[in-house]
């Protein structure tokens, strides 16, 4: 295990959410020094409360005593029981037990209907996988699509580096293409063509093609016409396209709400409603912000029977995904119905908690519009703002002369001196020439205007120390 001896592609593979950055905020803790993470999207962490009415059932399945508790009646409501022990009958001895490798069959059945109710078409639970969260379901996937590094994979830029340190792990190759900045981060058909057109001349074989709906880290939403663009892509070029779809609760305006992939390429009808399709959910988003769970799902759309039952084997290696995330996953797809107990808590709970998201979407947005060389488009879905930093001149060279990226310099500086931890747009890639941050709109409500003046205070300090007589031209 010396690291001249490890796998190279392990030693290649980069993750920027959890880089540099992270691990500097890492050391100032250690210093005493109080640091506002973020960088990633982590809704609990920076103080939002579970929902009730999941935990409640959670609290009962994993004790299940307590359901034979003479109280059990006063603590909890009559729904979380008969729930609890709907779950329990489900995994039949109880989540200590090893489930099916792709998950407990009545959550799978659970989660077809929730795909069936939100599209108008059929889902069959043999192709739905239960994931330790969405991740495990994608880099199975990746692993699974690339072949050698003659393989590529299309991916946005801005991505989430998920994918590229994924593809690189399993040898492939990533070919960005770029989303447009100026059209609110919209699908450019145009790069993604080209993209293709230059990896055919290389000789490389496009396997997939990767998109994040609502983006992260650009929180756009995608609209009916750049799916079906999409979809009409894939099918000619034959590819596989990979829906990351984790954010479809996180909407905060009403001209582009969530359409999945699934239900436009049904809609489509054939031949492009035989297009292959991978999509992937979870609960670390959302409302219900479970990120320690580690709940998440994927279906198979128009896959061959052979190739998920080879897809079954793999996850077989694994026995099978923890049993909470399974269960957190149920609660998700097949929350309290209206006239239960639980349904008008739970209910307004999931409203407020989306009132206030699309509020701070909006506070962030205005906030970094307002303030000297930085632009932002709205944050229309997910959990981000991804500002463009019109960075001077000698910023630029002070930061050529640490050693450092600009949008790293620029970061670094903002941590060391407001405890702020953002992901420099260089970690999810970005126009060359062009620099970027991510930051969650996760600080709650109460602190966001806090946040937000920490925030103009650094950029009024460091504009002012780094101010040129014109601006850059590479940021003009």
């Amino acid at each position: 295990m010396h690291p001249d001896l490890i796998n190279e592609h392990v030693k290649s593979a980069q993750y920027a959410v959890r880089g540099e950055l992270y691990l500097r905020g890492q050391e100032l803790i250690k210093e005493g020094k109080e640091i506002i993470f973020t960088n990633v999207g982590n809704p609990q962490a920076l103080g939002a409360k579970p929902l009730t009415f999941p935990r409640q059932v959670i609290s009962l399945v994993t004790a299940p005593f307590l359901l034979e508790h003479p109280k059990v009646s006063e603590l909890y409501p009559a729904d979380a029981i008969a729930r609890a022990k709907q779950v329990l009958d489900q995994f039949k001895v109880g989540v200590g037990a090893y489930t099916d490798s792709r998950g407990c069959g009545g959550v799978r059945e659970e989660v077809a209907q929730f795909i069936e109710a939100r599209d108008g078409y059929p889902s069959n639970a043999e192709n739905i996988f239960l994931t330790d969260g969405a991740s495990v379901g994608v880099r199975l996937c990746l692993n699974s699509l690339i072949r050698n590094e003659n393989d590529c994979v299309l991916v946005p830029i801005p991505q989430y580096p998920l994918y590229s340190a994924s593809i690189t792990l399993y040898g492939g190759n990533m070919m960005g293409y770029y989303l447009d900045e100026e059209a609110d981060w919209s699908m450019n058909m145009q790069s993604i063509k080209t993209q293709v057109e230059a990896a055919k001349e290389q000789g490389k074989v496009v396997r997939g093609l990767v998109f994040i709906n609502p983006g992260n880290p650009t929180g756009q939403c995608m609209s009916k016409e750049s799916l079906e663009d999409m979809v009409k892509f894939a099918k000619e070029e034959g590819l596989v396209l990979m829906a990351d779809e984790v954010y479809q609760e996180n909407i905060y305006q009403d001209k582009r709400p969530f359409l999945s992939c699934r239900k436009v390429l049904m809609d489509m009808g054939p031949p492009y409603s035989d297009t292959e399709l991978i999509s992937f959910h979870s609960v670390s988003k959302g409302v219900a912000g479970e990120c320690g769970l580690r709940g998440g799902y994927f279906e198979l759309v128009n896959i061959m029977e052979d190739t998920v039952a080879e897809l079954y084997k793999i996850v077989s290696i694994n026995l099978c995904p923890n049993t909470i995330g399974q269960v957190a996953i149920s609660l998700l797809v097949n929350p309290p119905k209206e006239g239960d107990e639980s349904y008008e808590s739970f209910r307004k709970e999931k409203e407020a908690e989306l009132a206030s998201l699309r509020r701070r979407a909006h506070m962030v947005t205005d906030a970094f519009n307002s303030m000297k060389n930085i632009t932002c488009n709205l944050t229309e879905g997910a959990m981000y703002a991804f500002p463009k930093l019109h960075l001077p001149r000698k910023a630029i060279e002070a930061a050529k002369a640490a050693g450092k990226a600009p949008d790293v310099f620029y970061c670094l500086k903002l941590l060391e001196a407001t405890g702020i931890s953002t992901v420099p747009g260089s970690g999810f890639g970005q126009v060359p020439d062009t620099w970027h941050l991510r930051t969650t709109i996760l600080p709650r409500e109460e602190k966001m205007a806090d946040f937000c003046e920490k925030f103009r205070e650094f950029n009024d300090e460091f504009m002012k120390t780094y101010a040129d007589e014109e601006p850059a031209a590479v940021n003009a």
